[in-house]
């Protein structure tokens, strides 16, 4: 039974990822900044039969990532399985991002990242384990108006990077995972916020050749691979979760 650590488990893509490792029966930590939501999520897993541990805390604190790295090795006797998903999704050039949106994005992003990795590491040392943090499309790639968090994704996959090479001689692996567009209520607060609603839907599904937004548990089947012995000899890599975004270049030289 792997035991794993999850990050931003309360909504979204995280969530996705409890639940898939709970109907794998793994026994989980969870963490999440939403109380209400997070304790949602552990009444629903444990009526299910799963083994659930849970501490509020946020991913930029790093008394927080310590505690709740305390609470897997006191509950759980260590991890298996890092899954970091915590993440906020802001707006903005260079000009139009202030300091304090510029330090929110990185911090959670990108800080984060490192913050929680660095908490679980001793554990996942002992047990030979697997971190599997989600990045983005847009840590390869950009987007337009989106500068404080293409640079955090764009770290976040160079820290992927350099945790495989400096922990592979310990049997750690360290993979990360790159959705495109997904139907969560990130998205969709974000897709609030435009004039037509609809309209962002209909550009969002045309950059995705497969036509739509992915479901989060698309993304999660992705994570659960990357962290099962099925992937025991991949690790430093970047899984696209995209539909084919990436893939193609825009327009066409053959008219239609």
């Amino acid at each position: 039974m792997k035991r794993v650590l999850v990050t931003g488990a309360a909504k979204g893509i995280g969530r996705a990822v409890a639940e898939a490792f709970a109907q794998k029966g793994a026994a989980l930590v969870l963490m999440d900044i939403d109380e209400a939501g997070l304790s949602e999520v552990v009444f629903d897993l444990r009526n299910r039969g799963a083994r659930v541990e849970a501490g509020l805390g946020s991913v930029a604190n790093a008394a927080h990532c310590q505690a709740i790295a305390a609470l897997a090795g006191s509950e759980l006797g260590g991890i298996d399985v890092l899954s970091h998903n915590a993440g906020i999704q802001r707006y903005g050039t260079v000009e139009t991002t202030d300091e304090a949106l510029w330090d929110e994005t990185l911090d959670v992003n990108l800080k984060g990242a490192y913050l929680i990795s660095r908490a679980a590491m001793p554990m996942l040392r002992e047990s030979r384990g697997s971190v599997v943090h989600m990045a983005s499309v847009q840590g390869l790639a950009s987007q337009a108006g989106v500068t404080a968090y293409a640079v955090a994704k764009h770290g976040l996959i160079g820290l992927v990077r350099s945790m495989a090479i400096d922990y592979a001689p310990y049997g750690v692996r360290v993979n990360g995972v790159a959705p495109g567009s997904v139907d969560t209520p990130m998205l969709r607060a974000s897709l609030a916020l435009a004039p037509d609603p609809e309209a962002v839907w209909n550009e969002i599904r045309a950059m995705h050749p497969l036509g739509r937004a992915a479901r989060a548990e698309e993304v999660a089947a992705a994570v659960v691979f990357l962290a099962s012995d099925d992937a025991s000899f991949i690790t430093g890599e970047i899984l696209n979760v995209d539909g084919g975004m990436r893939a193609g270049l825009g327009g066409s030289p053959k008219k239609q």
